[in-house]
């Protein structure tokens, strides 16, 4: 299935799974793009992090360790998004803010500059697709409509070099056409010029809806999926325990294969925490599962559940090393009880 064919199979939660975000992190401006550096001389003091599927919401304060105003860019990764043939659990139709990204520091909203580049096994196409007028953003009706508008010539040259691929579908019911669909990944990062004052904290406030992937069904909870290596693979990734797979099984029906639930994926970086100097000095996250019947797992020790859908972890001198995966699995509607 290709992407302007599926795109209205997005409202049934065919989504495809992309990383929900990442920490801040230290960063210069370098030839060729922003680039992420260690710095030694700022504390991530404190980090509390909210991760739900309709919005993650991060608190930093930070801490300058000597006596001086320290100047620097600070730069906040999103996730990629790449091509592919499932539509893409993107919430905002914006070809530049995508997940609807906000910022505040000491409570005044920033305005962030924006770098975004297309990418292809690692090598940057950005300045080929910008030269033929096509935007950035695979997953855009735009794009798809931008790339039918091409010449033969700057057809031939996106095949070249293998940004784009050839299909052929009907689109309007009108009968089979070719088309291109492209297949370049769009990496984007806010950044901004950053004054970490002396002899008192920063605040940073950050937003956004994440792009939480979900699949229509699962398999979790079958026989199936403990005995398959990549069931197995998702049971460590996600810190599947005994409770978290009886639960998804006994929702189960006689004459059912797999339960009558759906998949919710959330991911987060964590491990560009560790850029700042020193651990976190005092880490929190609080992880929300949306309703009491959904089901939610993630890797953490001392887990604590505080209320009917919220999850929480709470660290001193922490230093993330894994990112954060989170799958929530929801009840399908109108599923036979």
């Amino acid at each position: 299935m290709n992407l302007r064919a599926t795109a209205a199979v997005a409202a049934l939660g065919l989504l495809a799974a992309t990383p929900a975000g990442a920490n801040d992190s230290s960063a210069e401006m370098a030839a060729g793009g922003l680039v992420l550096t260690r710095s030694a001389q700022i504390q991530m003091a404190s980090e509390d992090l909210f991760v739900s599927a309709q919005e993650v919401r991060v608190h930093y304060r930070f801490r300058n360790l000597i006596s001086q105003p320290i100047t620097t860019r600070v730069a906040f990764p999103m996730p990629d998004v790449p091509s592919t043939e499932a539509p893409l659990a993107v919430p905002t139709e914006d070809p530049r803010n995508l997940l609807d990204f906000h910022t505040l520091v000491d409570g005044v909203p920033v305005k962030a500059e924006l770098e975004q580049k297309a990418v292809l096994d690692g090598v940057d196409r950005t300045a080929v697709l910008k030269g033929m007028n096509l935007p950035l953003a695979p997953h855009l009706h735009s794009t798809l409509e931008a790339l039918d508008r091409l010449t033969p010539a700057q057809g031939k040259t996106l095949l070249d070099l293998g940004l784009v691929r050839p299909d052929e579908y009907d689109d309007d019911g009108k009968g089979m056409k070719q088309h291109l669909s492209p297949l370049w990944t769009l990496k984007t990062t806010w950044h901004w010029q950053q004054t970490f004052p002396a002899g008192r904290d920063l605040m940073v406030d950050h937003r956004y809806k994440p792009a939480a992937g979900a699949s229509a069904g699962t398999m979790v909870g079958s026989a199936r999926f403990t005995a398959d290596a990549e069931g197995r693979a998702e049971i460590a990734k996600y810190c599947m325990d005994k409770a978290f797979l009886s639960a998804a099984a006994r929702t189960r029906k006689p004459g059912m294969d797999y339960p009558p639930l759906w998949e919710q994926r959330i991911a987060y970086v964590l491990r560009t925490g560790a850029n700042w100097a020193g651990p976190i000095g005092d880490f929190t996250l609080t992880v929300d599962k949306g309703a009491p019947e959904n089901l939610v797992s993630f890797c953490g020790q001392g887990v604590t559940k505080i209320s009917p859908t919220q999850f929480q972890v709470k660290k001193t001198n922490f230093k993330p090393m894994r990112d954060l995966d989170v799958m929530i699995l929801l009840p399908v509607p109108d599923a036979p009880q």
